[in-house]
């Protein structure tokens, strides 16, 4: 009987994955994953119920559980770069780092310390293996397909990777769990950063990056407000700005267009919303899934953030640069975040927006 960890989070996706397993005959072990610490006697982190969750899930389904903590790991390959990017004046994306760095690296590490063949979480993609290659595929359920957080594995990551939800609808998960008694069948979705939790992201920020306020100022340069810090706001923002209602600043709502970090100036725009389209990027070193392509030049599709439709792209390869030309302008494409790659049914891999071309 083969060995499965499933990396069980307390939520019903993963709750729901360990049951499939189990029904499908292998020996499954779940592993809950503590990857923050929480000092804040205020703070929201839900670790000790989401591990309350997983023990009342895993007992349920009669399978071990254990607790492991990478709050370390946590700490120096992905919380250290996710402040560094916003620092930077960028916008980082942890949750696609989380899984390279933790999720597919210390946890499958441990999991086959405890003899695992596989290892299994609740995302909703699928894999195929196929010509000692493997394909990380789209979900048949494409309002949740989270292939746009796994861009950055690796071959060796996904040799040993299960996805059993890859062929269902949430509806269909939560009837499943329905079905076992599972007590996280009506549970909510998490949502926003893992170790934010319910907290207001600026707050938490601040607590690390010291805020420096400065100017706001149009596209001619006029001062029309004061910003808290650049690293704060992201392309497109129109909540948050507080420059409405000022005189001579009539006619709809700003929005942010550009950051000048040096200069410590966010740069607003009223009405005219050309400045945030752009029609191509340039990326680094592409993680491509599962090689590098034949040609150096071809179509396909690409997100530039998750939950994006697909859209059309001409992307040329230039030694370890990418250059993605658009189909169509696209909005408020967000340097730190990630362009990822897609055909008809697979992820072709991504990474790092460096640089928009307007």
């Amino acid at each position: 009987m083969k060995t499965v960890v499933v990396g069980m989070s307390g939520g019903v996706d993963s709750s729901v994955a360990a049951a499939l397993l189990k029904e499908q005959g292998y020996n499954v072990i779940g592993l809950f994953m503590h990857n923050w610490e929480e000092d804040d006697e205020d703070g929201c982190c839900t670790a000790a119920q989401d591990f309350e969750d997983v023990r009342r899930v895993c007992n349920k389904l009669n399978i071990p559980y254990y607790s492991v903590n990478f709050a370390k790991e946590y700490m120096d390959r992905v919380f250290s770069y996710f402040l560094r990017e916003y620092a930077a004046g960028r916008t980082p994306n942890p949750d696609v780092l989380c899984n390279r760095e933790i999720k597919f690296g210390p946890f499958l590490e441990y999991a086959l310390s405890l003899g695992a063949d596989y290892i299994a979480t609740g995302h909703y993609c699928d894999i195929e293996h196929k010509d000692g290659y493997h394909y990380l595929l789209k979900a048949v359920d494409q309002n949740k397909d989270q292939t746009y957080f796994l861009n950055q594995l690796s071959q060796k990551q996904l040799e040993r990777v299960l996805f059993p939800l890859g062929k269902l609808t949430k509806p269909e998960v939560r009837k499943i769990a329905e079905k076992y008694g599972l007590n996280t069948a009506e549970k909510k979705d998490s949502t926003g950063i893992c170790f934010i939790g319910e907290r207001k992201f600026r707050e938490f920020l601040k607590n690390f990056i010291p805020a420096k306020k400065g100017k706001i100022v149009d596209l001619s340069g006029n001062v029309v407000g004061e910003h808290d810090g650049v690293m704060y706001y992201t392309l497109g923002q129109r909540r948050g700005l507080n420059i409405g209602g000022k005189s001579g600043t009539e006619g709809g709502r700003w929005f942010v267009v550009d950051k000048d970090v040096k200069n410590n100036l966010l740069i607003v725009s009223q009405k005219d919303e050309s400045p945030l389209y752009s029609k191509a990027l340039i990326s680094y070193s592409i993680n491509w899934i599962p090689k590098m392509p034949e040609k150096t030049e071809f179509k396909c599709y690409a997100k530039f953030r998750y939950r994006q439709p697909e859209q059309e792209v001409n992307v040329k390869i230039e030694s370890n640069k990418v250059l993605v030309s658009f189909v169509k302008p696209q909005r408020a494409v967000t340097p730190g975040q990630f362009v990822v790659f897609y055909d008809d049914k697979a992820c072709l891999g991504g990474g790092i927006i460096e640089e928009v071309i307007k």
